[in-house]
């Protein structure tokens, strides 16, 4: 009875290697090709095992916190479309159906009472067959090949490394014949025409003879034209190519032996490079640094601001204290210099619960669901978010350290007294927020060792008889604090004034401010302005809408002294309004001069205002 051979089987590294080499020479679409290699491997299996396993944007990392999630919730919305769930996680679907298997496996043992195994509950038995050959790592080569292994080996490294295949030699032997083939129909006539027979009429060739015709030729119209105009260069002959091999040509000798030192080249770069080895050398891809995910903070700026603040003013009030030799002062304040450093960080808590064991028990519990027609309640489920395609990213609160005091204790309610102090007994703190006993949120109150400061949010009691306990247990606890304090050790008396005190005046009433500079700079540049424009509605309205102006005052426009006493009254009155004119021009020159104006005119000037004066009027004065 002839062998039977079943193509399939656990992969080898001898396989995985010729697999790699024959992708590289053959593309991912020839899979016939390369199984042509793998004897004991189909086009199918070799397609499966490069998508599955050997392509290098394959993801083999352990699979983290947010893949399950994202894994388990993306099942639930698209069961069984492992193709389209692959892309989004990142992974093959191969790697999600075993992943998700495993998770499932891993929260039947919990709802069992089973301890969870570290090892994969999946894990073939001996004697079992692997269904899913490609997805697992390659077994190493045994010593002692067989001789089937070692002739498939010789003949992938043969035919891999001839880079001139069959196709490229079945071409060069046909045009190697078609060139003789020529050579000799060539011979052929030549001995014919030297024997004076002649070949006959060619066929006719379809189209255009490029060598007898000009294709697309206008011929110019018949006549005589005058050429005295054209300048025509002579045509001088080039006798750097006249030589005897620039006319024949590169000889296909010559061209074969350029072609050949070239696939030499080739060759050598190929095995410098040695892409193959290389591959082996780096079996491992190298993985991306990771971006540094912190949780949000929770002290704002704000808030360590607020912290130095406090420390400053009670620094301050302590010195002070201290300077005046008064022990009474000093004895109220308390030392916050004294308070103990933490001496390990605080871990950041986790999550209370494990949403991925709550996931994978609801798709368990989904999956063992009776049929509805006996009735009853609903299969109980852990709570789901069904808002997105992926699922929400929880935040992670990292412990309030910075303005935790331990002179500052919230009252509980409950095992404690009521009055008493117990240390907060909840984990979880939010910023700016205190957690009670009773996990509700109060605000920070720190540097508060004599508790004198009011808490908020106080539960005492929900009914006025527990209000009054409450109270009653406040006061005695009160008078045990003030019964421990020594006794005095002088006597003070009040004495209170018969008549009343006078009024005090209401320069002290006033309360001592100091005003914000910024204020100040806008007051004055506010002065300022306004200043401006009390002066510029004093002039003219040239200049107040600042109109072009000419640089030369014509003056001649005056009549002469000596025509003043022959001057009627009309004409009298024309020459104060010219002469008022000159002076409100010569002023404005003088305030606001024209760019370009000389400093010699501004002297000119200044003497001609000191015999002729301009007075400015203000608006008021025109009323």
């Amino acid at each position: 009875m002839p062998r039977i051979m079943i193509k399939g089987g656990v992969w080898r590294n001898t396989e995985d290697e010729i697999l790699k080499a024959a992708v590289m020479k053959y593309g991912k679409n020839q899979w016939s090709r390369i199984a042509s290699l793998l004897h004991r491997k189909s086009a199918k299996q070799c397609k499966a095992r490069w998508y599955e396993w050997l392509d290098p944007s394959i993801k083999k990392t352990e699979w983290s916190r947010e893949e399950d999630e994202k894994l388990l919730h993306l099942a639930k919305i698209m069961p069984t479309q492992w193709r389209t769930i692959a892309p989004i996680i990142g992974r093959t679907a191969a790697q999600c159906i075993e992943r998700y298997e495993y998770l499932l496996d891993q929260a039947q043992r919990k709802e069992d009472g089973e301890e969870c195994v570290v090892d994969d509950p999946r894990k073939l038995k001996p004697g079992e067959i692997d269904p899913n050959p490609e997805t697992k790592p390659a077994r190493p080569d045994p010593k002692d090949m067989d001789e089937d292994e070692l002739e498939m080996l010789s003949e992938a490294r043969a035919r891999l490394a001839n880079t001139q295949g069959k196709k490229a030699k079945r071409k060069a032997r046909e045009k190697q014949l078609e060139e003789a083939r020529r050579l000799a129909a060539l011979q052929k006539r030549r001995e014919l025409r030297a024997a004076g027979i002649g070949s006959g009429n060619r066929k006719r060739v379809k189209g255009i003879d490029y060598n007898a015709e000009i294709p697309f030729e206008k011929r110019p119209a018949s006549g005589f034209y005058d050429t005295s105009e054209e300048n025509v260069e002579k045509l001088e002959p080039d006798f750097n190519k006249m030589r005897q091999q620039d006319l024949d040509g590169e000889l296909r000798v010559e061209r074969e032996e350029r072609e050949r030192r070239k696939d030499k080249q080739k060759l050598k770069q190929r095995k410098d490079k040695d892409m193959p080895m290389a591959m082996l050398q780096n079996l491992e891809p190298e993985r991306k640094r990771s971006k540094l995910v912190l949780p949000q903070p929770q002290i704002s700026d704000q808030e360590l601001q607020q912290v130095v603040k406090l420390g400053r003013a009670s620094e301050v009030a302590k010195e002070v204290a201290t300077d005046s030799g008064v022990e009474t002062t000093d004895a109220l304040l308390a030392d916050y210099s004294i308070t103990p450093q933490v001496a390990v960080t605080p871990r950041t808590p986790a999550p209370f619960t494990d949403r991925i064991m709550q996931e994978a028990q609801n798709i368990m519990a989904l999956t063992h669901v009776e049929t509805p027609l006996k009735g009853g309640i609903n299969t109980p489920l852990h709570d789901s978010d069904f808002s997105g395609a992926l699922p929400k990213s929880t935040a992670i609160a990292t412990p309030n350290t910075v303005i935790a005091t331990p002179f500052r204790t919230q009252r509980g309610s409950g095992s404690v007294t009521p009055g008493g102090f117990a240390t907060p007994m909840s984990a979880v703190v939010v910023a700016g927020k205190t957690p009670r006993v009773d996990g509700s949120q109060t605000t920070v109150l720190v540097r508060d060792k004599l508790n004198i400061n009011v808490e908020e949010n106080l539960n005492v009691g929900e009914t006025p008889a527990m209000y009054k306990n409450y109270q009653k247990q406040l006061k005695h606890s009160l008078r045990e604090s003030l019964a421990t304090l020594p006794t005095p050790k002088n006597d003070y008396e009040i004495v209170v004034p018969e008549e009343n005190e006078l009024e005090p005046t209401d320069s002290t009433n006033e309360s001592i401010t100091v005003e914000d500079q910024a204020d100040v700079d806008a007051r004055v540049v506010a002065e300022k302005e306004k200043t401006r424009k009390q002066e510029l509605e004093k002039r003219s309205q040239v200049v107040q809408r600042t109109l072009p102006r000419p640089t030369e005052v014509n003056t001649k426009i005056l009549r002469p002294l000596s025509d003043k006493p022959n001057l009627t009254e009309l004409q009298n009155a024309e020459e104060m309004i010219k002469h008022e004119m000159i002076t409100m021009l010569l002023y404005d020159s003088t305030k606001d001069p024209v760019p370009g104006q000389s400093e010699n005119k501004m002297d000119q000037l200044q003497t001609y205002f000191k015999s002729n004066p301009y007075e400015e009027i203000s608006k008021e004065e025109l009323k």
